[in-house]
């Protein structure tokens, strides 16, 4: 797995029109019914996983692994046994 560091991705998805970036981490078996968000979003897993599912398509996500999602999109979220983190650039 080769990683940008969080400064690298922060400084990229600034580049490219994204206006908050933040590392968001997650409790171990956390699930997340559907919901929405006001924002888009770009993300990188970093550590442990998770699976994503919208559209009725799951994804199952590993470090390294990317995601977008756009703004007000329908999804579930589901964290592994040792929960995850992601870095995540947000387009309020």
């Amino acid at each position: 797995m080769n990683l940008p560091s969080f400064d690298e991705f922060q400084q990229k998805s600034l580049a490219q029109g994204f206006d908050e970036v933040l590392e968001r981490e997650w409790a171990p078996q956390t699930v997340l019914e559907t919901h929405t968000h006001p924002f888009a979003v770009n993300a990188v897993v970093t550590r442990g996983e998770m699976w994503l599912t919208c559209h009725g398509q799951t994804q199952h996500l590993l470090p390294g692994d990317t995601f977008e999602l756009a703004r007000d999109v329908p999804h579930d979220e589901r964290y592994g046994p040792e929960g995850a983190v992601y870095w995540v650039a947000r387009k309020n």
